[in-house]
């Protein structure tokens, strides 16, 4: 009995103590929500692990077992792109074009979404209801005027030329994001900054960026990761290969090398890493900033 009593009791501590955890109870609607999810990740995996495990492959192989699996490890399918200078030089182009855009989405996004949000004027709600109807517009139906209007002043062929039409776009997304996040912030701030003497301008820069951050972060990767991944504006905007972004360069490897499966699958490989590791970094920080602004 000594014995049973010592036993139970030192279970007791050591639950109290938090060294013996409970059993957790998964009900059947979890796991059913887990398979499903387990599901759709691996549907969406599957295509990308066929591309990263189709550069290793020869393209014979690759011919007589489409679905198989590298048996032969060829790393020169890799090595003959990252040893090309027009890998290199399409994800340049592709960064400055993304850097680009993103820093002056912030730029322009903060500033209009602070006025609209912190200032009471005429036609307030028209204009946030004119940035909200940009939403529902894709690339698509502006895209004739918009190389129209690039075209005629002179910037086809031209990295800048990519980056304003994306800037206009992305504007819309920011200050959507933005405006109820900036809406939250303490009035007493802006009331107690003023009173001590602080312009406008220098509240903006010095009180209402730090305070905003994790809004800034999520906009700032948005805009870098949409203009990454955008094909058609440059498609119709850059004609010289010397200037080509990284998906336009996909498309144009893949056409040159079409006989070449092997080699296409490793140009695409390559080429879809800078952007999972962006996001893969900066995941939280985009969950967060739109959870900030969806509470605001």
């Amino acid at each position: 009995m000594a014995t049973s009593n010592t036993s139970t009791v030192a279970q007791r501590h050591a639950r109290s103590s938090g060294r013996v955890r409970p059993k957790l109870r998964t009900s059947p609607k979890a796991m059913v929500i887990y398979l499903v999810a387990l599901m759709l990740v691996a549907v969406i995996l599957t295509p990308i692990a066929y591309i990263i495990l189709g550069g290793f492959r020869s393209n014979s192989a690759i011919t007589t077992d489409p679905s198989g699996l590298p048996t032969n490890w060829r790393l020169e399918n890799y090595w003959n792109v990252l040893s090309s200078g027009t890998f290199w030089q399409e994800i340049s182009n592709s960064t400055i074009v993304a850097l680009g855009t993103a820093v002056f989405v912030v730029i322009l996004g903060v500033m209009a979404a602070y006025v609209l949000a912190r200032y009471r004027f005429k036609g307030r709600g028209i204009m946030y209801a004119i940035f909200a109807a940009g939403l529902m517009f894709p690339m698509t139906v502006a895209i004739t005027p918009l190389y129209i209007l690039i075209r005629d002043i002179g910037l086809t062929d031209n990295l800048l030329g990519v980056v304003i039409p994306q800037v206009a776009f992305q504007l819309s997304v920011t200050i959507i994001i933005m405006v109820p996040f900036l809406q939250a912030l303490p009035r007493e701030i802006e009331e107690a900054a003023f009173i001590d003497g602080c312009g406008r301008l220098e509240f903006f820069w010095r009180m209402v960026i730090p305070l905003s951050k994790p809004a800034v972060i999520t906009v700032g990767i948005l805009a870098f990761i949409a203009s990454w991944n955008s094909y058609m504006l440059p498609l119709f905007l850059l004609s010289d290969t010397a200037k080509y972004t990284l998906p336009l360069g996909v498309q144009y490897f893949s056409s040159q090398y079409s006989v070449d499966t092997a080699k296409v699958l490793a140009f695409t490989s390559l080429s879809m890493i800078p952007a999972l590791v962006f996001f893969s970094l900066f995941e939280r920080r985009i969950v967060g900033g739109l959870t900030g602004a969806v509470k605001g």
